[in-house]
């Protein structure tokens, strides 16, 4: 036989062989997939959305979200401990930020009515003071959180009583149009209640009303005059100290006479 002849013969033997090996390899079963390793997890409440610093939470503002049970810290809230978590923390403000799918920790909100409540409904540059009040000084009970006031003070005027001779009372309006944040610690109207008669009504003022506000009490009688609805949008809660400063009525009582009288400087 021809070299020739003889290698056509073996490249067909080994092609034959190859073809062979491969269709036996096409005719076996693939191999089984790896076993999936199964992770424990857990229903966390999360922030479901950005929140801000000092933003009150509304039920949207919470979603429950699956975390790894091994990653959930044990101050994580979880749902098959507090499945109610949403309507109690509804309501609550941020200390902190959170960003959407941050875990909520309890230890950063401030519930209504808590500890560091007050400081957290604050605008920013404003303070809460807190002044004494009665039914005669306080609109008789009618003055309730939210509404504004005017801080009218009334003292007697030992000056001019030793020109005149006469015993003289006189008042003015240090500031006006001021919110009231909190009748004694009632910070929201409840259960349609109307009245609230309380010992100390919490205003918010600015730094500078502030100190008005502090000097004045030592100088006389603080009441204050509840404002209409409709005058809300008034711009006149800043300086009125200044504009209102030396104007107003003086009382002025001879032989058992009172005389009311309008001064100005």
């Amino acid at each position: 036989m021809k070299p020739a002849r003889i290698i056509v013969l073996l490249i067909a033997v080994v092609a034959g062989g190859i073809a062979a090996l491969l269709a036996g390899r096409s005719d076996a079963p693939p191999p089984a997939p790896a076993p999936v390793a199964q992770v424990e997890t857990a229903e966390i409440l999360v922030a479901g959305a950005d929140v801000g610093v000092g933003t009150r939470l509304s039920a949207q503002d919470l979603r429950w979200q699956t975390w790894p049970a091994s990653a959930a810290g044990s101050n994580f809230i979880r749902k098959n401990e507090r499945p109610d978590a949403i309507n109690q923390l509804a309501g609550s403000i941020a200390r902190v930020a959170f960003s959407a799918g941050e875990p909520i920790r309890e230890a950063k909100l401030i519930k209504a009515n808590g500890s560091g409540y007050m400081a957290a409904i604050l605008p920013s540059g404003m303070r809460a003071i807190s002044v004494e009040i009665s039914p005669e000084t306080g609109a008789g009970g009618f003055i309730l959180p939210n509404d504004h006031v005017d801080v009218i003070l009334s003292r007697r005027d030992r000056a001019a009583e030793k020109s005149a001779g006469v015993e003289i009372h006189t008042s003015e309006m240090i500031l006006s149009n001021v919110p009231v944040l909190a009748i004694d610690q009632t910070v929201e109207e409840k259960n349609g209640q109307r009245v609230v008669v309380g010992k100390t009504a919490t205003l918010e003022l600015t730094p500078r009303q502030a100190q008005t506000l502090a000097v004045s009490r030592q100088q006389g009688t603080i009441s204050l005059a509840l404002r209409s609805l409709a005058d809300l949008q008034s711009k006149d809660t800043v300086g009125d100290e200044e504009r209102n400063r030396g104007r107003g009525s003086v009382n002025v009582v001879r032989y058992g006479i009172t005389t009311t009288l309008t001064t100005s400087k």
